[in-house]
């Protein structure tokens, strides 16, 4: 029953947490959080139950991906705690000369700034220069990392977390499709908001389109690696096209098309990275998913979906996709000031930065150039992340990171070709790869229910191969 309970609330995360707005506001990244302690007390609770005398003990499958990248995410969140505790000026101005020299000439005038970081005296003051805001972010990054490692090391019934994809295709299917109507029906509303003064593109439910693009971008491959997961249970040689397409079965002509749908609406997005993105990332797919042993070339199911997807975009029509990509250098010169000037907030406080979650109380004491209205993040996950943690924080998940991704890869990489499971961890791989490309011209991890989705992804990666499997002891 409580394993019952956990899969209702993940499969409810799943779905909630893109419809509302990508999760962006206070309510929604907070019900996102109660959600998963929810999941880690119900968890803890099955685990002790299990281990009664009575009853043979199941073990959560053991993956053991390294204790590296666990003491990485535990010392990174310590970091944050740090960053919020009042701290001596004399350690400050071994650490962070620039915080100290900052803190003492905003004091005087009895700025926001100063308000907001509870008024700290002379003599000692947090290293984040907005508390409140790096609290926000740590609870963030807590739950997500729970999430992360109890997904990775829960044993889920059946095939494991292959389950949930179907949940998660759905919601693509569902974003892309509302994002469509809306947008081209003219109806131009994101659920309840009006939003016809800014909704010039499909952006679904989320308020932004690079974070719908985003979104998909994840989605996309996985359920592509779902498509040739399912149909890998084929069995028989084909003697023809013909006979290959008559054996295929209806659900998987429904998940074929799904994932031309999603192309479609990415394509609509008009999100310039998020395309580019879109065609590296499906390159990758007909590249891996070909069979060498048939001497293919490349994937020629994975060639189709992308040519359709592209005939059925060019059909209705590209052209204001298209105009988006020769305003490209009128927009870079906005990013490329915002990067130097973001630069600069890592040059001055490069080790232990300003604060995860202050960047968008700090950057108006650096901004350059004047723009129209407020510059709420730096266009570049990796070099805001590097100003708001500094060197060691960014570090710290950069090794985190590179040691979780070589895992996943070292274990994709053991399964033969053919083998059902291999297709599930290159579509998630791409996935990965394919957002953090994405990322360098945008923010995507900072959208909370993209960064949901990220945990389940490479949790799922890191299972491949251990599907359904536990272990039995005592």
């Amino acid at each position: 029953m409580l394993t019952y309970f956990i899969k209702l609330i993940l499969i409810f995360l799943m779905i909630f947490t893109p419809i509302a707005f990508g999760s962006m506001d206070y309510w929604a990244f907070s019900l996102m959080e109660l959600g998963i302690l929810f999941i880690l007390i119900l968890g803890t609770i099955h685990s002790l139950i299990r281990k009664t005398p009575d009853s043979p003990r199941l073990h959560a499958i053991r993956i053991q991906p390294s204790a590296v990248p666990m003491v990485c995410l535990g010392l990174f969140l310590s970091l944050l705690l740090l960053q919020m505790l009042p701290l001596s000026s004399g350690f400050l101005r071994i650490v962070s000369p620039r915080t100290v020299a900052l803190r003492l000439a905003l004091s005087p005038f009895g700025s926001d700034l100063s308000a907001l970081s509870f008024q700290p005296s002379p003599s000692s003051f947090p290293l984040s220069f907005v508390p409140f805001a790096t609290q926000v972010e740590f609870f963030k990054w807590f739950a997500l990392t729970a999430f992360f490692l109890f997904l990775l090391h829960w044993r889920f019934p059946d095939k494991g977390l292959v389950n949930f994809i179907p949940v998660v295709m759905f919601v693509g299917i569902a974003e892309s499709l509302y994002g469509m109507v809306e947008f081209f029906s003219g109806h131009r509303h994101i659920l309840y908001l009006e939003a016809s003064s800014f909704l010039t593109s499909v952006t679904g439910t989320f308020i932004n389109r690079n974070y719908l693009a985003g979104y998909l971008l994840i989605v996309i491959p996985l359920v592509t690696g779902y498509l040739f997961y399912r149909e890998s249970f084929q069995k028989g040689p084909f003697t023809g096209w013909r006979h290959r397409l008559s054996s295929v079965d209806g659900k998987t002509y429904f998940i074929a098309f799904s994932v031309i749908v999603m192309m479609v609406a990415l394509l609509f997005t008009a999100s310039r990275m998020g395309i580019l993105s879109l065609l590296f990332s499906f390159s990758l797919i007909a590249f891996f998913f070909r069979d060498p042993r048939k001497g293919e070339g490349i994937s020629k199911p994975a060639a189709l979906i992308l040519g359709l997807s592209l005939l059925w975009a060019a059909g209705i029509g590209l052209d204001a996709v298209i105009s988006r990509f020769f305003g490209v250098l009128e927009d870079f010169e906005i990013r490329g000031a915002i990067w130097s000037n973001t630069l600069q907030i890592f040059r001055d406080f490069p080790v232990l930065g300003t604060g995860l979650g202050t960047f968008a109380h700090v950057f108006p004491m650096y901004r350059s150039f004047h723009i129209s209205g407020l510059v709420t993040h730096a266009e570049n996950d990796f070099l805001q992340l590097a100003s708001e943690v500094g060197l060691v924080g960014a570090g710290l998940l950069l090794v985190a990171f590179l040691f979780l991704i070589y895992r996943a890869f070292s274990r994709v990489r053991t399964l033969p070709y053919g083998d059902p499971e291999r297709y599930l961890g290159i579509g998630g791989l791409v996935g990965i790869v394919a957002l953090m490309f994405h990322s360098i011209v945008e923010r995507n991890i900072q959208v909370p229910a993209n960064a949901f989705l990220f945990a389940y992804l490479l949790a799922m990666v890191l299972r491949v191969g251990f599907a359904g499997r536990e272990e039995r002891v005592g």
